[in-house]
Parts: C-alpha cells; structure tokens; sequence
C-alpha cells in the first residue's frame, strides 16, 4: 500500500493540493486535506461539478455536514459506486478514503496530467507554486476579521494596500543589430549606467503596476504585431524585416511630408494685402468712397496709433491750441482736479472710441452686404453669359439653315448622300469593331480565367502558408514543452541519490516478482493439498460408513443368538455414535477457528477505521451543534 499512497500523493500534488512533506500514506490525511483533495480533482474533472465547491472546510459543524453532503453528491454523480456520505469526509476511514482516491484519479483527464508535467526548471516549478497558491487563496471565501480562523489570519490579514499606479520603466532589450559595437555599446550601457527596477520609480509602492503594465503593453505589440502580419504581411510576400523596414521608409516618408508643408508659407498671409486691395478697388467700382486713413491696409500697432492721433482729428486751431496750454495742469493745482480733469479726459476719449467701433462695424456690415451683391451680380454675369452662348449657337445654326434655304433640294440631297455614307461608314466600322472585337473578348475572358486561377493558387498557397506556420508555432511550442520535460527530469535526475543504481532497482524488481512467483506457488501447493485432504477425508468417510454397514450387519445377525455379542453391538453402536460426535466437534472446531479468524480481521479492519476516534469526533461535533442550537435559539428569543 505504499507505493499506491506515494502514487496517489504525487497525482494530488500535480492537481494542486497542498499535500505536506510529513504526511507519507493515506491514514495520515486530516477531514481538512481530504476534502481539499477531492475538491481538487472534482475540479479538474469537471469544472462544472466542482466549481461551487469549496476546498476547505468552514468552521461551524452544521456547514461542515453541509459540505460532506455535497462532496459524496458529487462523488455519486461521477459515478462512483462505494459506499459514500458525509461520514466518510468528517470521520474517515483508511480503506474507505483510499478507494476514493483511487477513483478519483483514475477520473483524471491524461491531458491534463500531462499538461501538469510539462512545467520544467526551478522557474517554472516556482511559477506553478505560486499559481497553486493563488488560486488557493482566491478560492477561500472572504471572512471578517472576528470570524477568522488562525489559519486564515495569514493570507487574509487586512496589509496596507495601495492605488494602481504605474510609471514608464526602461528595460534592457537585447536585439540582433548589424554590427556588435552598437550591441557592445547597449551592452556596456545596461550595465553600468541602466538603473534596476526598483530605483527607477519614485515610489516603491509602483513597482508591482508598473511591470504589470510594461508586460500588458509589451504583450499586446505582440498580439497586434502578429495579427498585421497574419492579415497584411503575409499578403504581401516579403520577409517580416523587409515588411518592417517598408512600413518604416512609409512612415518616414509621411512625417516629412507633414513637415515639409508645416514648413511652407501659408496662402492666408498672402492673400490679405490682396483682399483688402480687392475690397478697396469694389467699393470705389460702386460708387462708395475709400475709408479715410486706408483702414483695410495692414500695419504695425504703432501706425494705427499715429493715424489715429494725427489724422482722426483735423488740424487744431491757434485758439483751441491756447485752449488746451490753459487745461494744462499747473503746478499749484490741487492732485484731486488733475485727476478729475484726467478722468474727464479719459472718458471723452472712451466715447470717442465707442464711436469709432460702432463706424467700424456699419462699415463691416456695408462691406458684407457689397460682397454678398457683388457674389450676386457676378452669379447672374455668368448665367447671362451662358444663355447668350447658347442664343449665339441657335442663332449659327438658323443662320446656316437660312442660307441654305435657296438650293434646297440640291443641299437635301447632299445630306440625305451624306448621311448614307455616315451610315455606310458607321456600319463598316461597327463590322472592323467586331472583327477586332472577338479575339479581345476571347483574350480577355482567357486572361480573366488566368488571373482567376492565378488567385486560387496564391490563396491556396497563402493557405497552406497559414497552416505551415501554425504547424511551425506548434511545433515550436512542442519543442519548449519537451525542452522544459527535458530540464525537470535532468533536475530530477539530479536530485535523486547516486548511490542507487539502476541494478539495485532491477534486483528489488526481480525480488518482488520473484516473492510474487513463490507466494504464487505456495498458494497453488496448498490449494492442492488442501483438495487431497478432502478427497482422502470423503473416501475415509464413505469407507467407515461402508465398514460400519458391514460391521452392524453382521453383528446384529449375531447378536440374535449371543449375549456377549449383543453387548458387543451396543458398544459398537455406542463407539460409532462418539466417532461421529468427535469428528463434528472437529468440524465445528475448524468453524469455530476460521470465524475466529475472520472477528480477528474485522476487528483489525475496525481499529483501522478508527471507530473510536470517530466517536469521540462524533460526540464532540454533537456537543458542538448543541452548542450552536442553543446559541442560535438565545439569539432568536433576544430579537
């Protein structure tokens, strides 16, 4: 039963239960292990079964006859035939949980558990810890602080958590570039100036995020890279560097096409002197007089600070000039009536410019409304341009008919000739058009049926360029899975004791089969020998019951006429009677003996199943859910 326990171990670590390295045999599993152990492979069986099961018990007892219930439900519905119930998860049994067990992992998928050997190397052997207690920790369902367990304090302990924030990391990558002094210099450079990981962030707090989302980004180039060139580079039949290297001239080129016309000058700064010419030039076209001061000219703020001053206002006279020396502002003038008289000043001069603006836009809006006439004016110039090119035609050709008007028959004639020979010459060209006609169509259709064919070679072709690669990416992950194989069984082989020999283990082999053939043979003597003890038993009996016959026959005719014989015959009868007693004591002694030996191995059996133990577990759990009624029953009556 040893090699089964290490047998079924194994299969139970490889589907995820945290087996310890003390528990070496199946007796030694707890209520807590079990049940972990089958929640397991019920998942990996059907996810669909064992998916709302939970792998570990919950701490009220009620719960746990609960999950027992479900557990052996499940069990039954996947088909297995023992004996089975929530006894045999809370109070079990070494056969009882052995045979389970062995069901259960038989019910294993090969797939799976081959998947489940493929992981090699301490790396991937460490990846797959780490997933197992993942999923081990996510699979416990969530407990507020005061109804944990001391188990469950560890992996749910409330830590310090953080916000997701990730910053960008500069991360060696080594590529194969023409040249190794580039190489050697990207070299030199991750190794003496590239910071770590952890030194590059500000906070340490980031570090998790931030590789996380260098992965997540580099990853999805990936995907994206592989997707354009399954859909587009492939299509185009050139190698993924010549692809690279066109998609990056294609790139480049665009980028200095969007300089180059960043660079140029633009059409509006040139325009404006124009627009203000051409609206200059419109308006004294209809009449209306140019703007004093050339207001739609462009200049500097200083001119129209000039114009504004000196030429708004018309030359000052002598009198208004003397007016305004008298406003200056004296030196024994008080500070509140210089700024009185600026304030006054100031809001004249916002009046003025209030007028101005409202000048401004009536002559905007006198301008919108010439321009919008002038758009008019020139869109019925055109329309009157087009029917007076039309009335000239008609004019032509009336003129022509007139003229032809005086020799009519004669020109009727020349037409109808001429347009005889226009149908004669139509005809003759539409007949070269189809003799010309025919071998292009034939041509045609032959190189349309061409190209057709060519299409259903390169699709076909790009088919089996698809499958070839997929075959090439399958193989190549066949080759890492092998090579990760390789590396775990040479990390195993290592690990293993050299002082044993492969001729040790071929002679324990050859001494177990060897123990198995004697045993084989002693079983087939005794078995032998028991069928002749019962064939000489049976002849034996049939002869003494034979002798006997002859014997009371003979001596009962005797008995007749002699007194001594006739005690001779009670003795006779008397002997045969405690012969027959003797050899049932025998039998029942025998019987008594093999039941005997039976009570011996169920008692043995029954000190295996622990029944004792489970007893005791058994009243402690009834004290337990006692305990819990009554609770239950103090909180019902308290609300």
């Amino acid at each position: 039963m040893e090699e089964v326990d290490k047998i079924l171990i194994h299969s139970l670590k490889q589907t995820g239960t945290n087996v310890g390295k003390d528990v070496q045999s199946v007796k030694h599993f707890t209520s807590e292990l079990i049940v972990e152990a089958v929640v397991r492979c019920l998942r990996v069986i059907d996810s669909a079964l064992g998916s709302g099961l939970s792998p570990s018990l919950p701490p009220g007892m009620s719960a746990r006859f609960r999950v027992g219930m479900s557990l052996a439900q499940a069990c039954q519905d996947l088909g297995y035939k023992g004996e089975i119930g929530y006894q045999t998860f809370l109070y079990s049994n070494e056969p009882e949980i052995r045979s389970l067990l062995m069901f259960l992992v038989e019910k294993l998928p090969k797939e799976s558990a081959e998947a489940l050997d493929q992981p090699a190397g301490k790396s991937a052997l460490l990846q797959k810890s780490i997933a197992a207690q993942i999923k081990a920790q996510l699979a416990m369902p969530w407990l507020p602080p005061s109804c944990r367990l001391p188990m469950l304090c560890k992996t749910q302990n409330p830590g310090p958590s953080y916000s997701f924030q990730c910053q960008n990391l500069s991360l060696p990558h080594f590529r194969n570039v023409p040249g190794n002094k580039q190489l050697k210099e990207e070299k030199d450079y991750h190794r003496d100036f590239l910071l770590p990981v952890t030194a590059q962030l500000s906070r340490h707090a980031s570090v998790p995020a931030s590789l996380m989302e260098h992965h997540a980004a580099e990853l999805s180039a990936t995907h994206e890279w592989e997707n354009e060139w399954n859909s587009q580079g492939l299509l185009s039949r050139l190698t993924p560097e010549e692809y690279r290297s066109r998609k990056r001239a294609r790139l480049q080129k665009r980028i200095d096409e969007q300089l180059r016309t960043a660079t140029q000058p633009r059409p509006d700064s040139l325009s404006a002197h124009r627009s203000g010419s051409d609206l200059t030039e419109l308006l004294q076209f209809f009449g209306g007089s140019p703007l004093p001061g050339d207001i739609l000219t462009k200049g500097t703020r200083f001119t129209h600070t000039e114009k504004f001053t000196f030429t708004q206002e018309p030359e000052r006279s002598a009198q208004q000039m003397a007016a305004a020396a008298s406003s200056l502002p004296s030196s024994h003038q008080s500070e509140e009536d210089l700024q009185t008289q600026q304030q006054e000043e100031l809001a004249a001069l916002q009046q003025k410019l209030q007028q101005l603006c409202l000048s401004l836009e009536e002559v905007g809006g006198d301008i919108r409304q010439l321009t919008v006439s002038k758009q008019q004016v020139s869109d019925e110039l055109k329309q009157k341009e087009l029917s007076n090119a039309e009335k000239e035609d008609s004019v032509l050709v009336k003129k022509r008919t007139i003229d032809l008007l005086p020799d009519a028959e004669n020109n009727l004639a020349k037409l109808q000739a001429l347009v005889e020979g226009s149908a004669k010459r139509v005809v003759n060209l539409a007949a070269q058009w189809e003799n010309h006609r025919a071998p292009l169509i034939d041509e045609h259709r032959r190189l349309k049926e061409l190209c057709s064919n060519r299409e259903m070679e390169s699709s076909r072709k790009l088919t089996e360029i698809k499958e070839l690669h997929d075959k090439i990416r399958q193989s190549a992950e066949e080759a890492k899975k092998k090579d990760g194989l390789y590396k775990q069984l040479i990390t195993e082989f290592e690990n293993l004791p050299k002082d044993v020999s492969r001729s040790a283990y071929t002679a324990r082999i050859l001494e177990i089969v060897g123990n198995i053939r004697k045993q084989k043979e002693e079983i087939t003597k005794i078995l032998s020998d028991t069928k002749e003890l019962q064939k000489e038993i049976n002849s034996l009996t049939g002869k003494l019951d034979r002798t006997f016959a002859v014997t009371d026959e003979l001596v009962f005719k005797d008995a007749k006429k002699d007194e001594s014989v006739r005690k001779s015959y009670k003795y006779l009868a008397a002997l045969h009677e405690n012969c027959t007693q003797l050899i049932q004591t025998i039998e029942d002694t025998g019987t008594i003996m093999r039941e005997i030996r039976d009570l011996e191995e169920q008692i043995e059996t029954e000190n295996g199943k622990k029944t004792v133990s489970n007893l005791e577990k058994i009243l402690e759990d009834y004290k337990a859910i006692r305990q819990e009624n009554s609770a239950l029953a103090a909180k019902i009556r308290d609300a």
